[in-house]
């Protein structure tokens, strides 16, 4: 590496990172979070708690619609010198600590000001939104090799109390993504609503068993702090009960919303990026490798910054210790008509999410339900609804 973005491999290719720069826009979320209650301590103004939402949901999507998407990858050659510059990951690890100051001003903030129902729960909701980004957060820095990552990851879990995704996520979902089997994988016909009741539960006991099985293969005790599902506890444990001592048991009704909104941000990404698909069963009964196929994918810029290319979920799933800044686009995989801020909005409508996504499942599988993963209940009434057809393969 010459200099700053300006990558060279060792056959000659040099490659230009036209996003370097832009990846700081992930320090935007937060910023934009703490302008509500600064403006409030300003103007007293309850409206401005409200800000942060108007922006996520109405301003981002539209940013993303008038940007448009980006296609490009940098050359596969270039990528263990795009991997090695420390420069990404001061970026991660930064917003560790920008995403715990939030959550504590925020904390601060609702113990200090007398705020009506609606302004508290307001702080609330963006302090979560902040745990959720928080929790993308630790979901880039969990795949990492080094220790240090991966501590930061558990560290920036702890406000939203899900320091057993790193559990859940790397050894239970990437084992069993676009599978029945699989809670953060949501079934066709199934409702975010109906996902999350299966998800939420499903993600923490899923955890709790991994990590249990894994002590007892290594002849320790699931109740020690061995057990990372219980370390993550401790940490959350700590942070709240610290934040009670600090300032007082008015903080505890924020500590829950902001818990559970930062666990709705995840399960609404996770709805969003496996619906429907399906991990081909083979002859000796088990699924098929994970394919860039069995995720959805959106190449638009501007939410792409802002979450660290977590769009590009296929790749991350063929590679998943693949930095943020390498993840590629590929061609004809299942897309999305929007950016992740678009699609949460969708998604919280189920009527217009099934009438917008169905039809993308079907061209995606060729209308063939035997490449689809649905909702048991309702596998035949939507066979009759599409007019599907069932292929059964016999390699």
């Amino acid at each position: 590496m010459e200099k700053a973005g300006v990558f060279i491999a060792t056959d000659g290719t040099t490659y230009v990172d036209k996003k370097r720069h832009f990846w700081w826009l992930s320090l935007l979320i937060p910023t934009i979070a703490v302008a509500g209650p600064l403006l409030y301590q300003t103007y007293q103004q309850e409206i401005f708690l409200w800000l942060f939402f108007a922006v996520v949901y109405m301003l981002f999507p539209l940013i993303d619609y008038v940007m448009g998407e980006d296609t490009s990858n940098p050359p596969e050659s270039v990528i263990p010198a795009l991997e090695s510059d420390p420069f990404y990951a001061r970026i991660t690890r930064l917003n560790v600590f920008v995403v715990l100051a939030t959550f504590i001003y925020c904390a601060w903030f609702v113990a200090n000001y007398s705020l009506s129902y609606s302004g508290y729960l307001a702080v609330a909701l963006l302090a979560g939104s902040i745990g959720g980004h928080g929790l993308n957060i630790g979901h880039e820095l969990g795949h990492k090799r080094k220790n240090i990552d991966k501590w930061l990851a558990k560290i920036v879990l702890a406000p939203a109390a899900y320091g057993h995704f790193l559990i859940e996520h790397n050894r239970g979902h990437h084992k069993h993504v676009a599978t029945p089997e699989d809670p953060a994988s949501a079934q066709m016909g199934e409702s975010i609503y109906r996902f999350a009741l299966r998800e939420l539960p499903g993600a923490i006991m899923r955890a709790h068993q991994i990590e249990k099985l894994r002590l007892n293969k290594a002849g320790k005790s699931s109740l020690s702090l061995h057990n990372e599902f219980w370390q993550a506890m401790l940490l959350t444990f700590s942070l709240f009960i610290g934040l009670v001592i600090w300032l007082g048991v008015s903080v505890i009704p924020y500590l829950l919303i902001c818990a559970f909104w930062s666990m709705w941000q995840l399960t609404s990404a996770n709805y969003i990026e496996h619906y429907g698909l399906l991990r081909r069963t083979l002859p000796n009964g088990r699924y098929e490798p994970p394919q860039p196929h069995h995720s959805w994918n959106s190449n638009h810029i501007f939410s792409n910054w802002a979450l660290f290319h977590l769009q590009r979920h296929s790749d991350h799933h063929a590679n998943a210790t693949r930095s943020y800044q390498s993840l590629r686009h590929f061609d004809d995989l299942p897309t999305l008509p929007s950016g992740y801020f678009g699609m949460y909005g969708l998604a919280y409508i189920p009527w217009l999410w099934f009438k917008v996504m169905d039809i993308r499942l079907l061209a995606t599988t060729g209308g063939d339900a035997s490449k689809i993963n649905m909702l048991a209940s309702k596998r035949q009434h939507l066979i009759e609804k599409y007019k599907m057809v069932i292929q059964h393969p016999t390699d």
